[in-house]
């Protein structure tokens, strides 16, 4: 199979970056582009995970669970904890990525029966731990690098598409039907709460008018030339960031995120063992309301022994080596 031909010195569409998509191949190439500050297509660079293993504190022999398995690299570190004698339970309801995370792991050789992976959303956690515990947890909330970059997923704005956005493609309604059901009231209050858009009425009457929209690159013109009108003055950055957050506050409501974060976090205590640790990493206002709140009536009730005071941040040289840390906030929680 020939290569594919780009215009240029460097690839820059997706399916041009043969040799950053595969890393077995072209490990040096994926160096560059790492040192560089930036994620390879089709890969995820792990977020804080020296702050995650100092918040689980594993011990080996112990039960550990990665809700979000992703591309694997919290998992790898988790899975290496727990030996000898521990296992990991990792769960992600992505089927295109899953299988080969999970391909991942199985080659790092550690003994098949400490590796236990499910398709699942972490909201169904409670069924696939057989009536047992976990002693450590993580939960990284963020999106995989893996899914916004892959123009083909509906994630990303900057490449033309099929707007899907949806976790699983095989469940649920594309983010096209998705509007096409959707009326003004709903629509601007996924903007408001998931996006924190302050002119969400207006944006939703646009792209209620512009309907049917099929494709991300027709999404992202209905909401440029709305947000022209509302604020003519507008910066090209806070121009795209209110794109990106539109395109967000669809996405959760798409894959239902909010729903399904709102079960797990009911049911996190009652999955976690006594003095079990708990790690959640958020990115937007929306998620990170949700797991403050969770863990201070926790602790007031007396489910947990003790919460976080503040948040974790990335540190500066993280936050320089991967952007994509910046907008991460660690949140723990110590079931008694």
């Amino acid at each position: 199979m020939r290569r594919p031909r780009y215009r240029g010195t460097h690839p820059r569409r997706f399916d041009e970056k043969y040799k950053e998509r595969d890393p077995a191949r072209y490990a040096d190439d994926v160096a560059k582009v790492l040192a560089s500050g930036k994620t390879p297509a089709g890969m995820h660079v792990p977020i804080m995970v020296r702050e995650i293993l100092e918040v689980l504190r594993i011990l080996p022999g112990e039960t550990a669970v990665d809700c979000t398995l992703g591309y694997g690299g919290h998992a790898r570190e988790l899975l290496a904890a727990v030996q000898p004698g521990g296992r990991l339970i990792a769960l992600d309801q992505d089927p295109i990525e899953l299988p080969k995370a999970e391909a991942r792991l199985r080659a790092l050789g550690f003994p098949p029966a400490s590796l236990a992976v499910h398709r699942s959303s972490y909201a169904g956690l409670p069924a696939l731990l057989d009536g047992g515990g976990a002693d450590a947890l993580l939960a990284d909330l963020g999106l995989s690098s893996m899914q916004i970059d892959n123009p083909a997923r509906g994630f990303t704005f900057k490449t033309e598409a099929p707007l899907d956005m949806r976790m699983n493609p095989q469940r649920g309604l594309p983010a096209s039907a998705l509007l096409d059901r959707t009326d003004a009231r709903t629509l601007a209050e996924w903007l408001a709460e998931n996006g924190d858009e302050p002119h969400s009425v207006t944006i939703a009457a646009a792209i209620l008018g512009a309907l049917p929209l099929s494709t991300t690159t027709q999404l992202a013109g209905v909401l440029r030339a709305t947000l022209q009108k509302i604020a003519p003055r507008l910066r090209e950055d806070d121009m795209e960031s209110s794109v990106r957050r539109a395109f967000q506050a669809i996405r959760i409501a798409v894959n239902d995120e909010f729903g399904a974060l709102d079960t797990f976090l009911r049911n996190l205590p009652r999955c976690m063992n006594p003095g079990g640790r708990i790690a959640v990493l958020t990115f937007h206002s929306g998620e990170d309301r949700r797991v403050k709140h969770a863990f201070k009536s926790g602790l007031r009730d007396g489910v947990y022994s003790a919460i976080a005071d503040d948040v974790g941040r990335a540190t500066p040289g993280e936050q320089r080596a991967n952007p994509r840390s910046s907008s991460a906030k660690l949140r723990w929680a110590i079931r008694r």
